[in-house]
């Protein structure tokens, strides 16, 4: 049985929520517990966040192929697997879901509930930064949907791990992530000032991976409906 957009909905939302979670919760428990050294709270930051998406994709992806970023929708309605028409509700879902995420790990922690991100985000390493990882996300997802399904969660999830590391601005690579790390003034956050260039940076990064792909596999668009995992809401 398709899921409904409803429900598909529902699971980008609560999944990406899930995802930020996991990205400010560990921020805050790895600087609470690294006595002040960075290199180990970005080591605990970019594990839990890692294994956490690996786990949400497995979770969420048969109902609404665990999107959870606003330019892997884009990239998969532009090779035509989601109606552009869903497109701008599923974005709209995963920036609540992000937010709620961002809330609620304050609330575990026991910090403010928003606060404004005051860490400095910005220059023409981290923008290229951001196109350069958000690129390597699609190419993940492209090149591992297109044989090997089973595993994009895993790869995913190992990227995105690796990308925290070899990455200046340690790989947001989502605008929705984005967006909501403004909202918090901890070890994850971002200025609000620099939010924008990210975003642009993030979107043309998903749409230039998603072009190259699609010379290398013109066979893409019949995988497309599968980002990133298959599922029943497909519109194949």
């Amino acid at each position: 049985m398709t899921p409904t957009l409803a429900r598909r909905l529902a699971a980008e939302a609560i999944g990406t929520a899930f995802l930020l979670v996991s990205v400010v919760g560990s921020g805050i428990m790895g600087e609470r517990l690294a006595g002040g050294d960075v290199a180990i709270t970005l080591l605990v930051n970019s594990v839990a966040t890692g294994a956490a998406l690996v786990a949400i994709i497995l979770a969420f992806g048969e109902v609404s192929g665990a999107h959870l970023n606003p330019a892997v929708t884009m990239a998969a309605a532009w090779e035509g697997g989601l109606p552009w028409r869903d497109a701008p509700a599923y974005g709209a879902a995963q920036l609540v879901g992000a937010v709620t995420g961002v809330v609620l790990a304050h609330a575990m922690f026991g910090e403010p509930l928003v606060a404004l991100g005051v860490q400095p985000r910005t220059g023409a390493a981290l923008w290229l930064s951001e196109g350069l990882a958000t690129f390597g996300l699609l190419a993940v997802i492209w090149g591992c949907v297109r044989a090997r399904s089973s595993a994009t969660a895993f790869a995913v999830g190992a990227y995105i791990t690796g990308a925290y590391w070899f990455t200046s601005s340690t790989s947001f690579a989502n605008p929705a992530v984005t967006v909501a790390r403004a909202l918090t003034d901890t070890f994850s956050g971002i200025r609000p000032t620099d939010v924008p260039v990210f975003v642009v940076c993030q979107f043309l990064g998903a749409l230039g991976a998603t072009l190259v792909f699609g010379w290398l596999v013109p066979s893409l668009p019949a995988r497309a409906a599968d980002v990133v995992q298959p599922h029943t809401g497909s519109v194949r």
